[in-house]
């Protein structure tokens, strides 16, 4: 509901069917840029001279680049008009994609691949954007639908690139993300309204409440530290897995790792249909079934004779089990921080994404260090025990408590 002038309530008409698939395909094409290195750490790495026991940090300096901006520019949102924004950040991210692709030597690439991971928090900026636009009703609902667009665009970012690098280089992967990302900064130039919000605050102010939130919300600290937990295993799992892969039980080459990351393309429907059960009250069984889904996908790679067919059938079943039950996760607590109030949904966000984003680099080096050490068998059971570690943390939630505590 909105207040007229007058005094009138009006209903807050819905957001157009158009405009959510625009935000979501925008969206997926924007968070692919952090998650083309992914597949590619061993022939980045081989190319610039970073030893193989640092080829995490191909990822994982992307992600702390984005969880930077999480923190000093998504908030910004709740400060500044929106699609300004998007579009000044943008540029950023065109440059930084193009020093990535010119970039030969370890240093100058993990200086670019930093700033992409800056540039590329625009997706978070238009998250909130289309929560804003959303009637409460069916917020779930919306939120759950560009969502969906992001998990397509994490998901496939990785078949994506090692298609390219199959048929040219990794570095066309970056060259030809910098042309879309023009192209989509003039669609969103030309389609998306203007949004100013009304914080009234200066940008220290805005930065220094951020502490304050953090400290005094108890949902968004619940759901930050689950799904650092669940993005650290599925970080730790697609930074693992193409190694694996690539190994002596498989042998797969690029385009054999990107047909498996294809698969786990379908654990994105899981958005759209977690954001409806949110919209129904239904967090909590969802939140656990989530973990259990993850946990349960690492256990699952264990199955089958090594490096047999039936053994790789399991492990694609295994990665569309943990791309769904993050997802549903993610969604979840997006649902839940969203609900909080309009006017510092932007921090809310940022705090949630930058808490689950440093999960996700963690994630990533503990994924490229335990496989170096100790191959699949360490890496997996690391990542079992994310997920592990955050169904615990959730059953917490059912200790008794006083009738004033907030519910996560």
């Amino acid at each position: 509901m909105t207040t007229q002038p007058g005094g009138s309530a009006s209903i807050q008409p819905a957001i157009p069917g158009w405009m959510v698939s625009f935000l979501a395909t925008a969206c997926g094409l924007m968070v692919a840029n952090i998650y083309y290195a992914q597949p590619l750490t061993g022939p980045i790495s081989a190319e610039i001279g970073l030893p193989a026991q640092a080829a995490g940090l191909i990822v994982t300096m992307t992600q702390i680049g984005f969880g930077a901006g999480l923190l000093l520019i998504v908030p910004l949102g709740d400060l500044f008009e929106n699609r300004r924004l998007v579009l000044s950040v943008m540029a950023l991210c065109v440059a930084a994609l193009l020093g990535v692709a010119l970039s030969t030597h370890p240093l100058p690439f993990l200086a670019a691949a930093l700033a992409l991971g800056l540039g590329s928090v625009t997706v978070q900026i238009l998250v909130p954007y289309a929560s804003h636009l959303a009637p409460q009703a069916v917020r779930g609902r919306v939120v759950g639908n560009v969502m969906s667009g992001v998990m397509l665009g994490i998901m496939l970012a990785r078949p994506v690139a090692g298609f390219v690098t199959e048929i040219a280089s990794w570095h066309a992967v970056f060259f030809g993300s910098s042309v879309v990302m023009v192209l989509l900064a003039a669609a969103i130039r030309l389609v998306l309204p203007r949004r100013e919000p009304s914080s009234g605050l200066r940008y220290g102010e805005l930065l220094a409440s951020m502490g304050h939130l953090a400290w005094k919300t108890p949902v968004l600290q619940r759901r930050a530290l689950y799904h650092a937990f669940l993005f650290g295993a599925f970080s730790l799992f697609w930074t693992a897995s193409p190694l694996w892969l690539a190994g002596p039980d498989f042998r797969l080459s690029h385009g054999g790792i990107a047909l498996f990351a294809l698969a786990g393309v379908s654990g994105a429907i899981a958005a759209p249909i977690t954001g409806a059960i949110a919209d129904r009250g239904w967090s909590r069984p969802a939140t656990g079934l989530a973990m259990l889904a993850a946990a349960v996908a690492f256990l699952l790679t264990h199955l089958g004779p090594p490096g047999s067919a039936l053994r790789l059938g399991i492990l694609v079943a295994a990665a569309i089990l943990l791309d769904f039950g993050v997802t549903a996760n993610m969604v979840v607590g997006q649902r839940a921080i969203f609900s909080l109030g309009a006017e510092f949904r932007s921090r809310l966000n940022g705090l949630y994404m930058a808490t689950f984003f440093v999960g996700g680099a963690l994630g990533s080096a503990l994924g490229g260090w335990a496989y170096a050490r100790g191959g699949w068998t360490l890496a997996s059971w690391a990542g079992f025990a994310l997920p592990l570690a955050a169904l615990l943390a959730f059953c917490t939630e059912f200790r008794p408590k006083p009738a004033s505590a907030e519910l996560a």
